[in-house]
């Protein structure tokens, strides 16, 4: 038996260490947007579905992305990528992003991360 509680684009989140209104957090296989300022040992709230702007590095050391093309949560440059590697599932970009752009709109889509990452 299930018993319906929320939309589920929104989660409630208690980080160990503060965490600032749109910082990236990894939960698991899910990554969130913090929706708000939320304390060490406060419970906040993450948003785990919608559209979102994430920057991203513009020019030769940077990624070029198409819409529709799935990427992912890069922890170590906090950036999205097209690599899986060890990278949890982001999304789908909703609109092309050139190489020179320092932004990408993505939206937001739970999935599980790739087997190499070990979560």
């Amino acid at each position: 038996m299930a018993k319906y509680r929320s939309e589920g684009k929104v989660i409630k989140y208690t980080p160990v260490s503060a965490v600032n209104a749109g910082d990236v957090v990894v939960v698991g296989a899910l990554v969130g947007v913090a929706t708000e300022d939320i304390a060490a040992g406060v419970e906040g709230n993450l948003a785990i579905e919608g559209v979102f702007e994430f920057s991203k590095t513009a020019g030769s050391g940077g990624e070029a992305f198409t819409a529709g093309q799935l990427v992912y949560w890069n922890a170590t440059s906090g950036e999205p990528d097209s690599n899986n590697l060890g990278s949890n599932q982001l999304g789908y970009v909703v609109e092309d992003a050139a190489l020179d752009a320092a932004i990408v709109r993505v939206k937001i889509a739970p999935g599980a991360a790739d087997a190499s990452s070990g979560s």
